[in-house]
């Protein structure tokens, strides 16, 4: 049994890759064996001190697999069955571990685990973000930053099976057709045109009703500009840095708008919401709404290198680790 740890705050030479050694599980708990480990950009706030959390710490919020021991009181997993999870407490950097059986669900038959591994934490805030914080609507127009990055593939089919029109950023022009690949409508190079005016031109000065921005600190004001009165900015990332504070007096009063900051933690916290989280995902992939291709595998020993790609923006797409 190996796992990943670091016990300082700082880049990806931080992290460690250690021999691991586990107890049986306790009452409430399984022992998993990882098939597969989610590689995301939140793994970066923990290891980097963004998000604060106890050292020394494991790493990693998702993980796949097959339950080995199940710990006492436990009535609804056995040995044997396919599970994943995409939350706390940290760990899923590793080839085993305990987990608790109130965050984890069981996967359905003909859905494989490496594409499970790569599309709970994306797919799960897909739904939240599309279904519970602002449920769109049939022929709405939506924007979505980093339409081609793991979570916006995921995102931009989901919404567009909907009947949305989706307007998509990305960085570069490499990565327009591979948004266009997985839903978008329209695409902008924000690194080239200014998105809020582009925008404005697609919905003749209208503005939307909504804005997803995982981006954060570089698009978070243009966003707020490209929506209409009473608009809605669902702020859920921030790959591009720290956010800066708001005026709330001119960004947010003029059109009387609403802003919010979800997690997947704010949508999943009853086992009611998890598994119709869960169920809704894994019924959009078994009917081919949403395709998930893997664009890269790293092995557990090296994670550094993951991070290293992670950061700098060098993985187009959903990735995981294999122990």
């Amino acid at each position: 049994m190996h796992s990943v740890s670091f016990s300082k705050t700082g880049g990806p030479e931080v992290l460690e890759y250690k021999e691991l050694k586990l107890e049986d599980p306790k009452s409430g708990e399984v022992l998993i064996k990882h098939s597969a480990i989610g590689l995301n950009f939140i793994d970066t706030y923990h290891r980097s001190g963004l998000y604060p959390v106890p050292l020394p710490s494991g790493i990693g919020l998702e993980g796949a697999g097959i339950i080995e021991k199940v710990g006492q009181d436990v009535s609804n997993f056995k040995e044997g069955d396919k599970v994943a999870y995409a939350a706390a407490p940290l760990g899923s950097y590793s080839s085993h571990r305990i987990y608790p059986v109130k965050s984890l669900v069981k996967v359905p038959d003909g859905v494989d685990l490496d594409i499970v591994a790569c599309l709970m934490t994306k797919g799960l805030t897909t739904f939240y973000l599309l279904h519970k914080t602002y449920e769109v609507k049939k022929g709405q127009t939506i924007l979505f930053h980093a339409a081609a990055g793991g979570v916006g593939q995921i995102f931009c089919q989901w919404a567009k099976s909907l009947g949305c029109k989706v307007i998509g950023t990305v960085g570069s022009d490499e990565k327009i057709d591979l948004a266009k690949k997985y839903g978008c409508d329209e695409v902008i190079n924000y690194s080239k045109v200014n998105f809020k005016d582009r925008v404005m031109e697609i919905t003749n000065n209208e503005g939307l009703p909504v804005v997803y921005d995982g981006v954060g600190k570089v698009t978070l004001e243009n966003s707020l500009a490209c929506l209409k009165m009473r608009g809605m900015m669902v702020s859920f990332g921030n790959a591009s840095g720290k956010l800066d504070s708001i005026d709330v007096g001119k960004l947010i009063a003029p059109k009387g708008l609403y802003l919010t900051r979800p997690s997947i933690a704010h949508y999943t916290a009853t086992r009611k919401e998890l598994d119709e989280a869960s169920e809704k995902l894994f019924q959009m992939v078994k009917s081919g709404n949403v395709k998930i291709n893997i664009f890269k595998k790293y092995n557990l020993e090296d994670v550094v290198e993951a991070h290293k790609d992670l950061e700098g923006r060098k993985i187009i797409g959903p990735a995981i680790i294999t122990p």
